[in-house]
């Protein structure tokens, strides 16, 4: 299993570091359908502020600001489904 897990994480690494710069500057499908409607000037900015707005870091330009939100949505994305993941388990042997 730790093979497994080990070769998609490497898989979404590669992507999200080499794939990520390629991706589409439009804009994703929520923020289209709110412009073709016309609301999209109620948005509100600032509700929850995001550590990599637009997937970019702050301070950084260029394919590498990309890359590097890749990396880290990657990262945390498998942080977060790997305790899931611990909780569960646990959960589970405890029954």
């Amino acid at each position: 299993m730790k093979k497994i897990v080990f070769y998609f994480l490497s898989i979404a690494i590669i992507l999200a570091v080499f794939a990520s710069p390629f991706a589409s500057s439009f804009p994703d499908g929520l923020e289209h359908v709110a412009e073709r409607l016309g609301f999209m000037s109620r948005a509100v900015e600032g509700l929850i502020k995001s550590p990599i707005p637009d997937y970019s870091f702050p301070g950084i330009k260029g394919n590498f600001a990309t890359s590097l939100a890749g990396l880290a949505g990657v990262f945390i994305t498998f942080g977060l489904a790997y305790s899931i993941g611990l909780l569960l388990a646990k959960k589970h042997k405890s029954r």
